[in-house]
């Protein structure tokens, strides 16, 4: 079994770049996943692992094999150098590098007659896309989809504040006129939340197929999606603001989605 104990080592500088730079993830069409629960659900989701790193003073040698039963590259690492590639405080001695996965629309498949579909358009902070991606495991949609990204989906804040769940969900990403595209193409209604001409997100039936569409609370969704919807919704707000954090409103209109499709 290899061996790393510089944080000088080449191999090192590289999976620290992995873990800092989207380019490089990129480019080499991986990702640096740190955990044991998160590279076990990678696993479970179908991502293929080509290394497992473990510092033998923090995590176990013989839990590796509960990680999976494939034969993988293992390196021992030390204390240093795992240090050094973490991104959370708390370690759990234990990293893997995987093969991304190709996000694009053409790669999204709907098993589900009747879908749930979560769109997002431009989120831009690492913790609102997690929280969302967690909503959508714990309501277990068909699909997340992000209109018009503006962060890399296998950035380690996105992996961390998602818990792992950047792995169970099926995710794909496009810009908002190939989502829309999409969408009519699946005939799926779209439910954008949007306050101009709207009406109660309770009042809409969806138990059939169904996106539900949410965008920034900084400038909400773009004119598109309000020219496409099939209706907007809006939640009522009885405070002094007029919008809460987008996490917040998709879980409230996902569940509102689940409870109506409870006996189906």
């Amino acid at each position: 079994m290899k061996a790393i104990s510089s944080i000088q080592n080449t191999y090192v500088k590289h999976l620290f770049q992995l873990k800092e730079k989207s380019r490089e993830r990129k480019k080499t069409g991986t990702l640096l996943i740190e955990g044991e629960r998160e590279i076990a659900l990678a696993i479970k989701g179908g991502y293929n692992l080509e290394t497992v790193l473990f510092c033998p003073e923090l995590f176990l040698q013989s839990k590796l094999d509960d990680l999976t039963d494939k034969p993988i590259d293992l390196i021992k690492i030390s204390i240093e150098v795992y240090q050094k590639l973490a991104y959370r405080g708390t370690t759990e001695g234990v990293m893997a590098i995987a093969k991304s996965k190709v996000n694009t629309l053409d790669k999204l498949h709907l098993n589900n007659k009747n879908p749930l579909i979560l769109v997002a358009e431009a989120p831009e902070k690492p913790g609102n896309i997690g929280a969302i991606l967690r909503t959508a495991d714990a309501a277990n949609v068909d699909a997340v989809i992000i209109a018009n990204p503006k962060t890399d989906l296998y950035n380690p804040n996105i992996i961390r504040s998602s818990v792992g769940c950047v792995f169970t969900n099926q995710i794909a990403t496009g810009t908002t006129t190939e989502i829309i595209a999409f969408l009519k193409l699946k005939n799926i209604n779209i439910y954008c939340a949007i306050l101009q001409e709207s009406v109660n997100y309770h009042t809409q039936d969806f138990t059939q197929p169904t996106a539900i569409v949410v965008g920034t609370e900084a400038t909400g969704l773009s004119q598109e999606w309000r020219a496409q919807s099939t209706q907007n919704i809006i939640i009522p707000m009885q405070g002094e603001i007029d919008s809460m954090n987008v996490s917040v409103a998709a879980g409230i209109l996902i569940f509102e989605a689940k409870r109506q499709r409870r006996f189906l």
